[in-house]
């Protein structure tokens, strides 16, 4: 099963990146996963179940350990690799 996971962590700062936010762009961009695409109000990543859901768990810990006091995310189910289509829907 292939994931897309979407994430925000606050508070933000406009003047320059918090902890909070780096550490969750060094997680997804360590993570091994696809589609990683980090931006300041919004950040989303695609890969295998295992890796996406081990780098929500990650994510969770660390940037809330770093400062964060909201993080907000989607998880969905995608197409598989082979076209074949998976159920649209939260997985969380």
């Amino acid at each position: 099963m292939r994931l897309r996971v979407e994430f925000t962590t606050e508070p933000f700062d406009l003047d320059e990146a918090p902890a909070h936010a780096v550490v969750a762009r060094d997680i997804v961009t360590g993570a091994e996963l696809d589609a990683v695409d980090v931006g300041p109000f919004g950040n989303t990543a695609e890969g295998d179940a295992d890796q996406v859901l081990g780098a929500v768990s990650a994510l969770l810990r660390e940037s809330l350990g770093a400062g964060a006091t909201r993080v907000s995310l989607q998880v969905n189910v995608i197409a598989e690799a082979d076209g074949a289509k998976g159920s649209e829907g939260s997985a969380t």
